[in-house]
């Protein structure tokens, strides 16, 4: 189904967050999930929902652990909660959707049937499944704003390289293309942009380590070992204002770096590991047309809003 995404006629527009829900069988923990889910739905009223990858949870697990028995099965129940509510929501992969049976090209077909989803499957050509960019409208129906999805891959490509995938040098030459198209030369003021992926990048480390950042981070940024060019490639198009990214659940710290502000979700499911404590939740960012910038806030599982985080003040730390 084709859906337009228009500003609010208060000039507004809403996105949350979802990331990490790790769905399994649809036993308690997913359960919980979706009741937080709910919450957050209920309370924010969004315009748009945004899952930034591992969707589902389709890897390696204990002895004794449950399993995914139907990918397929649970990424419609993770979605649903959104999907009954007639929301427009997007997706990104993670790297745990498919370390099973099932391809991301088969688990894109399973997230096309669904009505109110406006994710692409993107160019064929492109590494990745799901690099896509959806344009936000004013209230003349004009482009107002941009959103790039990008998918982060899994493990890295390489024997003799470890860790994480990187976006590769086609998704950035696609990614930068996406810009020029939207931002003709003619145009005296770029369209504001926000970037969406699941894995963060070797940039979200140096931002804690060199600038404020706001939020706690409470493990190790989980980051490929290569950097692939894709913070320079967003600082030379001059569109992108914002980064959202999962992967690491007890991180959900943001800062800015060189004019792009670099932001954690919260982690929403409870299929997964956590920290005592550290509230599931989601992140909310709401744009204002006409406007470069966004604010962004938490909305935890125990209902409350969180708008002012704890200040880390690098050189504290070092002193510390």
């Amino acid at each position: 189904m084709s859906h337009s995404l228009p500003f609010r006629q208060n000039g507004t527009f809403t996105i949350v967050q979802f990331t990490d829900i790790h769905w399994k069988n649809g036993s308690e923990p997913d359960q919980l999930s979706r009741r937080l889910m709910e919450q957050v739905l209920e309370a924010e009223q969004p315009d748009l929902v945004v899952f930034t990858g591992d969707i589902i949870y389709t890897g390696h697990i204990a002895p004794g652990e449950a399993e995914c028995p139907d990918p397929a099965q649970a990424f419609r129940d993770a979605v649903a909660a959104v999907e009954e509510r007639d929301i427009p929501w997007a997706a990104v992969f993670g790297n745990h959707e498919s370390e099973g049976e099932m391809t991301r090209e088969e688990l894109m077909k399973v997230v096309l049937e669904h009505r109110h989803t406006v994710t692409r499957r993107g160019p064929e050509q492109v590494s990745g499944v799901g690099n896509y960019t959806l344009e936000l409208l004013d209230g003349e129906g004009r482009p107002a704003a941009a959103l790039y999805f990008l998918d982060s891959g899994n493990r890295s490509p390489l024997p003799h390289v470890g860790g994480y995938d990187w976006i590769r040098r086609d998704q950035i030459d696609w990614l930068t293309a996406e810009s020029h198209r939207l931002n003709p030369t003619q145009l005296s003021v770029k369209l504001p942009a926000l970037a969406f992926f699941h894995i963060p990048l070797p940039e979200y480390r140096e931002m804690w380590e060199k600038e404020i950042c706001y939020g706690h981070k409470q493990e190790n940024v989980c980051c490929p070992q290569v950097n692939s060019g894709l913070f320079a490639a967003m600082l030379e198009m001059g569109d992108v204002v914002g980064t959202f990214c999962g992967h690491d659940h007890v991180n959900d710290y943001w800062g800015e770096l060189h004019g792009i502000r670099l932001c954690y979700g919260r982690a929403t499911g409870y299929h997964t590991y956590g920290k005592e404590g550290f509230e599931r939740g989601a992140r909310v960012i709401r744009l204002t047309a006409g406007e470069r910038g966004f604010t962004t806030w938490l909305r935890l599982a125990d209902g409350s809003e969180v708008r002012e985080q704890p200040v880390h003040h690098p050189e504290l730390a070092k002193q510390s």
